[in-house]
């Protein structure tokens, strides 16, 4: 009798609920929908175990944040209250309006990393996606900068539970602040955030002197970087200083945040990267083996999320052939 197939290496977080919540959002409207198109367009679908997502319960949200942040968080969304008077105290404004239905959709993206994670932690994958997380600002009692929940946080946390050291690597064009705040204490989790450092711009965090603190001390990582770079030079910054993280921390699991808003192109108008430069920076983190949770981003371009797919399948892509 022929031996069954090998488990496909990657699992795929989604559900169509789960893509509609997400379109709903009025900052990156119908983005979910758009990265899912492109993945089915290109057949992708069929070479990865799709896991239905679950709903984060009010307890493992409070594993990073506060409950009194979660509690006026549920009561603004039930009622559509923009005008709370408690709710600057929390973030909630201009960048994170308390629109209606907001803590579903935390809990329902919150849930979805959770899930990635135990993928993993069961052994299903080496890589686990969901491409609607990533939304590193969120502080713990605190929305910030689009972020409702630190999604990237609570799959670290969840990773935590079976493996000793988790590397989180940030490519997106802002500072992962929220995710350095989270773990700048402890040696058990190292950061790494390539950026864009300039006065004024959000968050105004990581300069390269931020190295963490107390036990953290040399835990977090920050490559400021200047506009304009472009695929070659990002790439070569990137392995070197991932080079130097691998070896110096010697992490069990990865955790990866690719917004997109690097690419050129993007409204934001910084840097000059193409799809194939952050593909490249993915596949060389690949090549460790490791068990890699795959997030997004809270801004950015679809098409360079799926790009970025491709990389997964293919761990020597030729940017000709699917191989897998």
């Amino acid at each position: 009798m022929a031996a069954p197939p090998p488990p496909p290496r990657v699992c795929y977080v989604y559900s169509a609920e789960y893509v509609a919540r997400c379109d709903a959002l009025c900052k990156v409207p119908q983005r979910a929908s758009m990265v899912h198109s492109l993945i089915g367009a290109y057949s992708l679908l069929e070479h990865m175990r799709v896991v239905k997502p679950k709903v984060a319960s009010m307890e493992e949200m409070a594993s990073f944040h506060t409950d009194a942040y979660l509690q006026h968080l549920q009561k603004v969304s039930e009622e559509g209250d923009d005008d709370h008077p408690e709710s600057v105290e929390y973030g909630l404004g201009y960048d994170c309006p308390a629109t209606e239905g907001i803590f579903d959709y935390a809990a329902a993206v919150g849930g979805a990393t959770i899930t990635a994670a135990q993928c993993l932690l069961d052994g299903k994958c080496q890589v686990a996606i969901n491409w609607s997380g990533g939304w590193h600002h969120a502080k713990k009692d605190e929305a910030s900068g689009f972020c409702y929940l630190n999604d990237a946080v609570l799959g670290i946390l969840h990773l935590r539970q079976k493996f000793d050291r988790v590397l989180y690597v940030d490519l997106d064009l802002h500072h992962g602040d929220g995710v350095e705040d989270a773990f700048s204490f402890t040696s058990k989790v190292m950061t790494v955030s390539l950026h864009k450092f300039s006065p004024g711009f959000f968050p105004g965090t990581g300069d390269v002197t931020d190295v963490g603190l107390g036990k953290g001390r040399y835990y977090s990582v920050n490559v400021p970087i200047q506009d304009g770079i472009q695929d070659e030079r990002y790439y070569q910054i990137c392995e070197e200083v991932l080079k130097e993280a691998y070896a110096a921390f010697s992490p069990e699991a990865v955790v990866l945040q690719l917004g997109a808003d690097t690419i050129a192109g993007d409204p934001m108008c910084s840097f000059n990267l193409t799809p194939v430069g952050i593909g490249r920076c993915l596949s060389y983190m690949l090549q460790w083996q490791l068990p890699t949770l795959v997030l997004g981003g809270a801004r950015g371009l679809p098409s360079c999320q799926y790009c970025s797919l491709l990389d997964i399948f293919d761990w020597g892509h030729s940017g000709e052939n699917l191989v897998l």
